[in-house]
């Protein structure tokens, strides 16, 4: 049994305060009022009614069917702000207020139909809202598909009086939108956007509200979809919180005079882009810091036309909130070519290091790693030490030598992929997997990809782990303990290079002009298992506590039951395999008592688990109506607290008995 600390340093206690602030003794209510809760984005919630003795009698309280919005992925996470339920629904990106009670739409907003929003690619994956307060009011941001900012009023779901400017396209109202290309700095129409041949640019990500400064993130075209050179990067934009004025832009590639300028060879930084914040974005109010992830350049896995370590490509970096200017950063992935993209929100903790009292952001990866950073210096907490990865055989690439690696905390999953790593249950089940792989390159954690035809006479390389971290299954953390939950799951990934040409016919409407000498193939075929379970030793989905206070690990569970398919083989019975995991995206929530994380038993079934936050022990489960697909949220309203699963196109609240209304509308 790991020692719950306190942290001592003021921070902390800071923070434990305004939490206790935001619970009333009584707990009547408990907010979650940004996609992560909090700006540090912890998804911690101290709501405490949910305990280990009561978990089971949880029952669903009710479900809002988000269907009339077209809604489909459910990778929103709710906010809970005064006594109301927003979140973001369907390709539209409505935005809604619900009802907390009763799970009952209050108000929605729509978007007016643009052809920039037609072509947006995440345009379901809005992720939730931005929260801020005008004149005592408060206010509800979101960035659309189209590339808009809105500013609403909580209360009616009206557009902010006074916020921004006209926008002259039919159905937009006279007040409360942004255009955020007319500050980006490309030639646009504003129904059509951004000429395809220059590029696309859209977002993902709700906004972020700091110190009276709406910050926005964005997105472009995903990377392994691209067959052409040319795109706009995605630059950072800084908004007045009440007006809607712009205040600032940040140039994620950087021009010339400006720092990092020379990790760009071949001029590059004229015509590509991509790099932009398509994850969250968290925030350090008391130092007035932005904390920003972002991915790598155009294209995926071939980089031969933009030499160089190319910053801000899958860099951490800190900005002055108010003016956009860089305090630090760090680049995570030299060169990336790999979709090691940094796909969700740097996690924000008060810690006790062997330095004292420090301020630490953290960033999990798609790589199996976590990279910690003092968040005010960003001199990493622990030694990154940088290491060599072998060099890249496709003509025209050059990889950089090196890449930066932590040498704490120790990786969470996966890292490359060997005979050695290999499934090995059996003699004959190891052997069916060697053979499988034959005709691939196996390799370490930065294996190059290969082109098809390559001088080895393999059909691809395999990249492991694909996606240890994803955006749908974003971490967590406990501030009052210093400790990080990161769900994890192994995958691969095996992608030929394949002639731009070639690669130009996927598409319908393809971005850029110039057709790059290499693009991604479709990813086939990728080899399997010939008894249809993974390549690679189990688990093949995990949770790993981590002591930030210390870089090392608590404990690893394995998520959900090993699925009947697996467990049933004929080749593995008598066998003792343990549990694999599902081998699923599992999105978690910690609480003040527990960490509750959504998978499937063995038969299938959908469960919410509850965890032992010390000790990884499983301390409850109770059946659900679907398993969640993004991050959960906890909060209590009126006494009671609730527990949001994401369930496709439904969002179903959990809680105690008592919660749920009847018919007539009493509890």
């Amino acid at each position: 049994m790991i020692r719950m600390r306190q942290l001592l340093n003021t921070s902390a206690s800071l923070l434990l305060a305004s939490l206790a602030a935001v619970a009333s003794a009584q707990q009547d209510s408990v907010e979650w009022t940004t996609l992560g809760n909090d700006f540090a984005h912890t998804r911690f919630s101290p709501s405490e009614e949910i305990t280990a003795e009561n978990f089971s009698d949880l029952e669903v309280a009710w479900q809002w069917d988000g269907s009339s919005f077209q809604a489909q992925s459910g990778r929103s996470t709710p906010s809970y702000i005064n006594g109301r339920i927003y979140t973001v629904a369907g390709a539209r990106r409505h935005v809604v207020a619900i009802d907390p009670k009763t799970g009952e739409t209050i108000w929605s907003y729509r978007e007016p139909d643009t052809e920039r929003y037609q072509y947006s690619m995440r345009a379901d994956y809005g992720k939730g809202v931005g929260f801020g307060q005008v004149d005592g009011k408060d206010i509800i941001y979101i960035i659309s598909p189209g590339f808009f900012l809105t500013a609403l009023d909580a209360e009616t779901g009206a557009p902010l009086e006074g916020f921004g400017n006209p926008v002259p396209i039919d159905g937009f109202p006279d007040t409360g939108v942004v255009d955020l290309l007319a500050d980006l700095g490309h030639p646009y129409d504003p129904y059509k956007g951004i000429p395809l041949e220059r590029g696309y640019i859209t977002s993902s990500s709700p906004p972020i509200v700091v110190n009276d400064v709406v910050i926005v993130g964005n997105s472009a075209e995903q990377g392994y979809n691209q067959s052409r050179i040319e795109n706009v990067p995605g630059d950072m934009l800084g908004y007045d919180a009440r007006t809607g004025e712009f205040l600032w832009k940040f140039n994620v590639i950087p021009q010339p005079g400006e720092y990092g300028h020379e990790t760009w060879e071949n001029d590059a930084w004229q015509y590509t882009g991509d790099i932009s914040s398509w994850a969250p974005i968290s925030a350090d109010p008391e130092l007035g810091l932005i904390y920003i992830p972002t991915n790598g350049v155009t294209i995926d896995y071939y980089g031969g036309h933009h030499p160089g370590d190319n910053l801000y490509g899958t860099s951490l970096i800190a900005l002055n909130a108010r003016t956009g200017e860089r305090a630090w950063h760090f680049q995570i992935v030299h060169h990336d070519i790999w979709n090691f993209d940094l796909p969700t929100a740097p996690i924000l903790l008060d810690v006790n290091t062997e330095q004292g009292p420090t301020k630490i952001v953290a960033q999990p990866t798609k790589q199996g790693l976590v990279y910690t950073f003092n968040r005010e210096t960003g001199e990493p907490i622990w030694p990154i030490e940088e290491v060599p990865f072998p060099s890249s055989i496709v003509p025209g690439e050059q990889l950089a030598s090196t890449q930066p690696i932590p040498t704490k905390p120790a990786p969470f999953d996966m890292q490359g992929l060997s005979v050695d790593t290999l499934v090995d249950f059996t003699p004959e089940i190891h052997a069916q997997a060697v053979a499988a792989v034959a005709e691939y390159q196996l390799g370490p954690l930065f294996n190059p990809p290969l082109h098809r035809d390559n001088p080895l006479g393999k059909i691809s390389s395999m990249i492991c782990p694909s996606g240890a971290v994803n955006i749908t299954h974003p971490s967590v953390a406990d501030p009052t303990t210093g400790i990080l939950y990161v769900t994890s799951r192994s995958s691969c990934s095996a992608r030929p290079l394949v002639s731009g040409e070639e690669a130009d016919t996927y598409y319908d409407a393809p971005t850029g002009t110039t057709l790059s000498q290499y693009a991604a193939g479709r990813g086939g075929p990728t080899p399997r298992h010939p008894l249809g379970i993974p390549l690679w030793k189990p688990p093949y989905s995990r949770i790993t506590a981590i002591d930030m206070n210390t870089g090392e690990h608590l404990w690893m569970i394995p998520t959900g039951e090993t699925p009947a398919r697996i467990a049933n083989l004929p080749q593995l019975q008598g066998i003792d395999i343990g549990n694999t995991g599902t081998g699923n995206a599992v999105p978690m929530v910690a609480t003040a008592n527990l960490l509750l994380y959504s998978d499937v038993d063995g038969a299938g079934t959908p469960q919410l688990f509850a965890i032992d936050k010390a000790t990884g022990e499983e301390v409850g489960r109770v059946e659900v109506p679907a398993a969640s697909r993004y991050g959960m949220s906890s909060w209590t309203h009126d006494g009671h607290q609730y527990v949001i699963l994401q369930t496709g196109s439904t969002l179903t609240a959990m809680a105690m008995p008592g919660a749920a209304v009847d018919s007539s509308g009493a509890h």
